[in-house]
């Protein structure tokens, strides 16, 4: 009698826990997504950020009621984030201002037949996403919006990529020195030198080349960015920490849910168009 074959041993995990084929295979296709939208045809990208801030949205309903029973007044959350976003494009601020105001009314009011039993929490995450989501996302709708804005925002994803590549590369090759042990074991002080020193150099390429102005405002921008990624990427990790999950979603193989990449890109788009305005007024 033959023995039985012996079970096909797991395969090992990158030291980043992901299926990294997957995760630059899907990084790659939404990567080339953007860029043809902005080369192309600029709403484009407006359509992809209001598509991540809605998806984000209803991955929250579901991680936030699984982990903690909080239930989102996710449609009005959702109308209202997104109409934020899109009205940021011919109105700016004022669009900004209002769709966040109004919209935080509504959530007031939309869960009063909830009762009183976790109406805070509820409505305390509600206005938090509206804020972090379609206020933070809002600032990247008024970044394309002007006649350069397709290479501002390419300067702007070029810095942050080249923070995340280059402290995840540097990370994984050199980390030893943990940075935050407690918030997220796997990030090290070397993974972060990696970031600083991408980010500046994409930076000052970016801003040179795409936007012809000195390069040391780019090497200005990328090293801001690559703080400002870091503090994203950390807080996320606390948030997800304090829920006990992995992952905010599972919507994107390889990388978890649209929540998860967008750590990183939301803080830094309200830093980007600061800085961008200061450097490269609008004509």
């Amino acid at each position: 009698m033959s023995a039985s074959p012996a079970p096909a041993s797991p395969a090992p995990a990158s030291r980043a826990g992901r299926n990294l084929p997957m995760a630059i295979g899907v990084g790659l296709f939404l990567g080339a997504i953007i860029v043809a939208s902005l080369l192309l045809w600029r709403q484009g990208f407006l359509i992809i950020i209001a598509a991540a801030v809605g998806a984000s949205i209803w991955e929250m309903r579901s991680t936030l009621a699984t982990a903690r029973g909080i239930r989102l007044a996710w449609l009005p959350l959702a109308v209202g984030a997104v109409a934020t976003v899109v009205c940021a494009w011919p109105w700016g601020h004022q669009a900004q201002a209002v769709g966040i105001a109004v919209t935080a009314l509504v959530l007031l009011a939309w869960r009063f037949t909830g009762g009183a039993d976790g109406y805070l929490a509820d409505v305390s995450a509600s206005v938090f996403l509206l804020v972090y989501l379609g206020g933070f996302a809002s600032f990247a709708a008024m970044m394309v919006a002007p006649e350069d804005g397709a290479a501002r925002v390419l300067t702007f994803l070029i810095a942050v990529v080249c923070s995340d590549t280059g402290g995840y590369a540097a990370g994984v090759l050199f980390g030893k020195h943990p940075m935050a042990p407690r918030i997220s074991p796997k990030k090290s002080w070397e993974g972060f030198a990696g970031s600083v020193v991408t980010a500046g150099v994409g930076g000052s390429l970016s801003v040179w080349l795409l936007l012809d102005h000195p390069w040391w405002q780019g090497l200005v921008l990328g090293l801001v960015l690559a703080l400002v990624a870091t503090i994203g990427d950390l807080a996320e990790s606390l948030i997800k920490r304090d829920l006990g999950v992995k992952d905010m979603g599972t919507l994107l193989p390889g990388h978890g849910g649209v929540m998860d990449r967008m750590d990183s890109l939301l803080p830094s788009a309200v830093v980007a168009w600061i800085l961008l305005s200061v450097f490269v007024p609008l004509p």
